[in-house]
């Protein structure tokens, strides 16, 4: 029965929120603009910012509410819990409401993190406020959401959290790595777009 929570997983985090919310209230599609993609990022570039935290919030949250639930109705297998973890980022990122074209899992893998330890959070925590300090010194989301997952997943494993959440931690960070391979180019390349720069 512990094996249905990473199915319910995937179906809250392929909860398409910022597709959702500029459908709701423009009547349009997200991925026509932009970088295309369904994250908060892309959602701040055509509501505001105030819409791209909404979005990262609940994006955070779809993906560590089911792992906070199972813990709740008693779930304790780590193994079951970092899976749940891990599919809800999957749901983000694949979701079947949108042919599997979803985000790149930042904010959903932060969340999961949050929850896969809410009693010591502070890998997710610190993982947080380095993405804030990154971002703000290069300007660049990209490389702040990459450096700061990386942290994150250092983190886990030096606070001891339990084997399960630290592997599935890393396995988040190399799958929003490959979500994120475009921008490593443009990195590379000297063409990423910055922080409040036009999209071109």
């Amino acid at each position: 029965m512990n094996w249905i929570w990473p199915f319910l997983g995937y179906l809250a985090g392929s909860m398409p929120t910022g597709y959702l919310v500029v459908k709701l209230l423009r009547g349009d599609d997200i991925r026509r603009y932009g970088s295309g993609n369904i994250g908060a990022t892309n959602v701040g570039r055509v509501m505001g910012r105030k819409w791209a935290v909404a979005v990262a919030v609940t994006d955070m949250l779809k993906g560590g509410i089911v792992v906070a639930l199972a813990m709740a109705l008693g779930v304790r297998d780590h193994l079951v819990l970092a899976l749940t973890g891990l599919f809800g980022v999957l749901g983000h990122n694949f979701p079947v409401w949108l042919r599997f074209k979803g985000g790149k899992g930042v904010a959903t893998s932060f969340g999961v993190m949050f929850f896969f330890n809410w009693f010591s959070p502070w890998p997710a925590l610190i993982g947080g406020a380095v993405w804030y300090l990154v971002m703000r010194a290069s300007r660049y989301v990209s490389l702040a959401s990459l450096v700061a997952l990386y942290s994150s997943v250092g983190l886990m494993w030096f606070f001891r959290a339990p084997a399960p959440y630290c592997w599935a931690s890393l396995a988040l960070a190399v799958l929003s790595t490959l979500r994120h391979r475009e921008n490593i180019k443009r990195l590379m390349a000297g063409t990423e777009n910055r922080v409040g720069q036009p999209k071109v």
